[in-house]
Order: C-alpha cells, then structure tokens, then sequence
C-alpha cells in the first residue's frame, strides 16, 4: 500500500516551520489556540511514519485512513497537556508519537468498511481536527443539519422529513438556509492559518484543497 502525500508540507506557512524542534512546535501549539500551522508542521514531520506502521494493520485502504486520522485526532487532543519537559531530557517525540499509533492499533477496534465516512483525500487529519472543533461551536440545529447534508449525504427532504418528526417545523428553504449560514460559521470558525493552508488559491492549484 502505498505512502500518501502530504502535500501541506510545502506551504509557505508549514515550511517556515520547518527549523523548529519538536519543543517549539509543541510550544506553539499550546501557547496559540487560534493558529493551526503547529500542529500541521508536526503532522508533516511524523505523518508518514505512523501511516507506515498502520497501513499492515487493516484490510484496505479506507480502514487505514480511518485509524490514521483517528491516531492524530488522539494525538491533537494530547498535546494540549503533553508536557515534554517532564520526560527529562531523554523525551523523544517520535516515540511518544509511535506510542500512540500503537495504542490505536492495539485498543481501536476497526469499523466495517461501508460505515466509514472518512477519506483522507477529502480532510487532511489536521483539517478535520479543526473542522470537528469548529463543528463544536455551531449551534445544535445547524450541526446537525449540516452533518446529515456533508457527512451522510441526504437531501433536503429527507432532512426536513426526519426533523419534522421530532417537532421541527421546517421547510427545505429552511434547511438551505441553515445550510447557508452553518457553511459560514464553520468558516469563522476555523483558525486563519489552516484556512489559508488548505482553501488558498496556492492550495487549490496544488490540488491541496478539498
């Protein structure tokens, strides 16, 4: 099976990075909430490792992806309390990063293939990250309608129908509305820099971009 591209690396904004260490990286992502790029340079530095280790690990390629993502979801949340410092100066971030792709292969279990939502083409693990957090910030309705529109592919009248059982008075206008306006609070939402790595016009023509 083979490695995916990162092609993330090569923005202007992953690249200034590329001299940091693993401490700055790490810093930098904790010490700035609102920037995406730490964690994507950090992503780039030990991406293709763990997608090695993983990709024996399940039957196809979809089920690979899934547990990749599912890894780096695991690791963003951990590095907002990784205190690197309290391993001495003996830490090693590839190992506490293998550490992780172990624990995934170890304790995730895999889904069946046709329940899978995610690919990696269409969300970059560091993308989907900040997608998900962003998604947090919505308001319940417009969440869910906007999981059911992207994630689960339905249409405007079968959303409008499943709603208005549950006492929703709501017409397919409504839903493109709420549409509309989750697209751009999702947008609002979602930090500059990783707007900037991942929507730019130098990432469209890359053919970076979702």
């Amino acid at each position: 099976m083979k490695l995916p591209e990162f092609p993330e690396a090569n923005h202007p904004l992953v690249r200034s990075l590329l001299t940091c260490s693993d401490q700055e990286l790490v810093q930098g992502f904790q010490q700035h909430a609102d920037e995406g790029k730490y964690f994507t340079a950090l992503f780039c530095r030990f991406g293709a490792m763990s997608y090695s280790l993983l990709r024996n690990m399940a039957r196809s390629p979809l089920q690979v992806d899934y547990l990749f993502a599912r890894v780096w979801r695991n690791i963003f949340y951990e590095l907002t309390h990784l205190d690197m410092t309290a391993g001495g100066p003996s830490f090693s971030m590839q190992a506490w990063v293998l550490n992780k792709v172990a624990a995934c292969i170890t304790q995730d279990q895999l889904p069946a293939i046709e329940t899978i939502q995610y690919t990696l083409d269409t969300a970059p693990p560091p993308l989907w990250c900040y997608v998900q957090i962003a998604l947090d910030q919505l308001s319940p309705l417009p969440r869910l309608i906007l999981v059911l529109s992207q994630t689960f592919h339905w249409q405007e009248h079968r959303i409008v129908a499943v709603l208005q059982a549950e006492g929703e008075d709501l017409t397919s206008d409504d839903i493109v509305q709420y549409l509309q306006e989750g697209y751009q609070s999702l947008q609002q939402a979602l930090p500059n820099d990783i707007q900037e790595i991942y929507f730019s016009q130098e990432s469209l023509a890359s053919g970076l971009a979702p």
